[in-house]
């Protein structure tokens, strides 16, 4: 079993940056791929950035291309979601999930099973 936190969301102004951090408990946590999913108010659910248990695959989505990195801390129990030039679009809850077990295929394609409860990120115009 897996449980995640999401924290670090928030307001900023467009252009503006922000850390999420996903922290996971169990000790099989570095051993799933994790992703980063957002979901705006009437709009469908999607998948912004995800890594690999390894690290040696990542998947990003245009939308965030060269704006957005993921990063993991194994050690730590923790993924990372850098967020840079943020623009209003971009307004949306964020969650974390994990899934994809030990597997270093393209990590869009996994199904992830545990979910946090979500982080506001909101960025103003």
């Amino acid at each position: 079993q897996v449980q995640l936190i999401e924290s670090g969301g928030g307001l900023v102004q467009a252009g503006g940056s922000l850390r999420l951090s996903c922290a996971a408990s169990g000790r099989t946590f570095s051993s799933y791929a994790v992703g980063w999913f957002r979901q705006a108010p009437g709009r469908e659910r999607e998948l912004v950035m995800a890594v690999t248990w390894s690290g040696r695959n990542t998947y990003d989505a245009d939308s965030v291309k060269g704006r957005f990195t993921i990063s993991r801390d194994n050690a730590k129990n923790t993924v990372y979601l850098q967020m840079n030039s943020l623009k209003p679009e971009d307004t949306a809850v964020y969650y974390c999930a994990a899934g994809g077990y030990y597997s270093d295929y393209d990590p869009s394609l996994f199904t992830y099973n545990y979910w946090g409860q979500g982080t506001q990120v909101t960025v103003s115009s």
